[in-house]
Parts: structure tokens; sequence; C-alpha cells
């Protein structure tokens, strides 16, 4: 699901481009704004993927109100041409003409799709481990424990059955340094790839991977972090 944001000073066009995205698979519509500085106050604190931005608006355009925008996806609309070289040069996901056609709107998601796949695919970083400095992928990870031997170290299990240990590495490090799409905690102690998740009970999950008796891996889900599990599996479907 591609959770969006709609920012336009036309209340028409928000309204028409609702409509639109209703109409297409795997789109949700948090919330749309018609002021790009009460969008600037809030966007920060909603939880999206993507900005559908108007260019053409009173007091700050779309184009000054992209560079204001940190780690959220950009699709631009216009119904002016010119701008076309200056939003690209912002690096966004697409531009789309006004008026927008249904079948334009689609490619221009199927874009940010594609963008989030890669992102996971290629998703990497460095960190300290028992076999020295260590650049993990993290789409291979499925699922990550607190070290038995040393608290503050943290054992992550591959899907090629290897395992590996994070040397002094907290769960809020981490959480930041994998890709939030994809990870969530699920107790004090643990930590799960979701999309290696194949049952979820109020109480426990199961995996799609073998524990050391070779039945599927079972882990405990804490209270503390059930809905927070439940909202992850819930944007992953």
């Amino acid at each position: 699901m591609i959770k969006c944001v709609i920012l336009d000073d036309e209340l028409l066009a928000i309204s028409y481009l609702k409509l639109l995205c209703e109409d297409i698979e795997g789109v949700e519509i948090v919330k749309a704004f018609n002021n790009p500085k009460v969008f600037l106050q809030e966007i920060d604190n909603i939880d999206c993927d993507l900005c559908i931005l108007d260019i053409e608006m009173p007091g700050l355009n779309g184009l000054q109100v992209a560079e204001l925008i940190k780690g959220k996806k950009i699709i631009f609309t216009t119904a002016y041409k010119e701008y076309a070289a200056e939003a690209f040069d912002l690096n966004v996901v697409d531009y789309v003409r006004k008026p927008i056609k249904k079948e334009r709107l689609q490619q221009a998601f199927e874009k940010v799709e594609k963008l989030f796949r890669d992102q996971q695919k290629n998703s990497l970083f460095e960190w300290n481990t028992n076999l020295g400095k260590t650049v993990i992928f993290t789409n291979e990870i499925v699922y990550i424990k607190t070290s038995e031997i040393d608290s503050r170290d943290k054992d992550i299990f591959l899907k090629n059955n290897s395992e590996l240990i994070l040397k002094n590495l907290s769960f809020k490090h981490l959480s930041e340094l994998l890709p939030q799409r994809y990870f969530v905690q699920i107790n004090k102690k643990e930590m799960v790839n979701i999309q290696h998740i194949k049952i979820f009970s109020s109480s426990e999950i199961i995996l799609d991977i073998s524990s050391t008796d070779r039945n599927p891996l079972k882990l405990n889900v804490s209270e503390v972090f059930r809905d927070q599990v439940a909202e992850k599996l819930t944007k992953k479907s």
C-alpha cells in the first residue's frame, strides 16, 4: 500500500485527484492540504510514503515545498510544461501534466512501487561484526535477536541460514539502519523482517524459516509491540 498526501491549492483538483487515486489498487490517500505552509508544518508527523504536489500555488510553489521535504517520494502535478526540467532536477519520481488521466497517474505509481522494490533489494549498511567490518544487505535478514553472550550485541539470522553478530548495536540504532517499511520489533529482545512472517496471532508469529528442531520458527510478540506489528503487516498487504 502506497500511502499518499496531496497538496494542491484548488479544492476541486484535490477532489478529482482523490477520486483517481481511490480507483487505483494499492494506493491510499492519508491526508490532503490546500495550503503549503500548513502542509510543511504537519508533513513530518504524517505516516506516508509519497507526496503529490501541485507546482503553481500562491505563497510557496511546489518546487519550493519539495526542497523542504525529507524522506518522501514526490510526484508533481501541473498544467504548465515549462517546469519539467526544474522538477526533475529535484530528483522527483514523476511529473504529471494536468488534466490528469487515470492511466498516466497509474504509471507514476508504478514508478514509485519499482523504487520501493529496488530500495529493498539494494539496501545495505556496514557494521562491525564477529567477522570484522561487514557489509550487510538488509533484504537478506530474516530476524534479529539480542545476543545471549553480550546484551549489547545482536545476532542476525540470514536467508541462507548463516548468522552474524552485530557488535554493540541497540535496537533503536538498528531501526534507523534498516528499511522501516519491512522491519519491526516484536518484543524487547527480537526484531523481524515482516516479509518472512507467515502467521501472526495476538501473542506470537511464525516465520518461514526453521528453528533448531526443524519446525517453523515461533517467536513471542509482547503486548507492548503488538499493535506496531499489526500495523506493519497491514501496510504490507
